[in-house]
Order: structure tokens, then sequence, then C-alpha cells
């Protein structure tokens, strides 16, 4: 039975707290073989005046939202084409790459690239993955995309993958792989 002990400067939400005991409990669970149910983590708080470092007493900072709802977000921006928000979400040097090897680094590429390719995509979510390594975290979307062709023609269930990174709190990369060109209909 692994025990995770786990001391922070008292400021940190619940929330936070909850998701840092839950991935450490995965992390452990994967590493060593453990099943969760045996894993035990535990978060202690110190107030600020109990920790200094540097002769400094220090505060936490607020930690990244979650990267999983960050992609969210994003995603459901382009969806409703508010581009700023979507905008705002992304890195300085972000690129993104679609079938076929066509990288973007513009959501103004991205919008002229796909028109005469669809009329109106949005994507239904079977699950969202995180994974972490040292400055980033990828997260991994995947479901099937749903819309209209150029002719206005419906279409749905095709299915999608989307790989993220993320590092300080903005998408960084997306790369993509879907089955929308086989399930055109002039192919």
């Amino acid at each position: 039975m692994p025990v995770v002990n786990i001391t922070l400067i008292k400021g940190y939400s619940a929330d936070a707290r909850r998701r840092l005991s839950t991935h450490m409990t995965n992390l452990v669970s994967q590493f060593l073989g453990a099943v969760s149910e045996g894993t035990v983590v535990m978060v202690s708080e110190l107030d600020q005046a109990s920790y200094m470092r540097g002769h400094e007493n220090k505060n936490p900072l607020a930690p990244p939202p979650p990267a999983a709802g960050l992609v969210q977000d994003y995603l459901a921006a382009m969806e409703s084409r508010d581009l700023d928000t979507a905008q705002s979400l992304l890195a300085d040097g972000f690129w993104m790459e679609f079938p076929g090897g066509v990288r973007m680094t513009g959501l103004d590429e991205l919008i002229a690239w796909s028109a005469p390719r669809y009329r109106q995509i949005g994507k239904t979510f079977a699950g969202f993955s995180e994974a972490f390594a040292k400055d980033e975290t990828i997260v991994v979307c995947h479901g099937t995309l749903h819309g209209e062709w150029p002719d206005g023609t419906a279409f749905e269930g095709v299915r999608f993958v989307d790989r993220f990174t993320i590092a300080n709190g903005k998408i960084t990369s997306q790369m993509v792989w879907n089955d929308l060109e086989a399930a055109r209909p002039d192919l």
C-alpha cells in the first residue's frame, strides 16, 4: 500500500488539491502497479509564515486551469466561430497539423483551408485523456464529427482524434487525425 505525503502552502483551492491527489494516485498506481484503492495520498498544508525559501516567505501561485478544460474551451470557441476567444487560448508559436501533413499557424489559415471542405463542423466527444511531461501536458480527445458538406448535405459519425500540447496555461500545438476525407460523398 503506497502512501504519498504532499505538503503545500495554504491557499490552493479544494479543487486544485483534489486534482493533485487524483493525478498522484493515478501516477503511483500506474508506475508501481498498485491498485488505486490501496494508494493513499495525503495533502498537508502550511501557513505562509511556516514556509520560507531564499530568506522569504512565499505565497502559492494559482495552478493553471485543467488542461482538458482548456482544450474543451478552445474547441467550443472554434465550433461557435468565436475566434477571439479561441486565439486567446493559444500560445505564441502555436501550430496545428491536419491529415495529409497540412500544417498551419493561424486560425485564419484554418478557416480558409476548411471552407471548401465543409460548411459547418462540430464534435461529439467520447473522451479526454491527459498525460504529463516535464514542461507540458498532452491532451488527447476523440469522438465523432458531424456537420454539413459544402453543398449543405449533413454528415455525422466521422471518427476523429486530436492531440494537444499545453504549456504555461496555453495551447502550443494541435495534431488532428480524422476520416473526413474518406467520408466525403464526392470521392
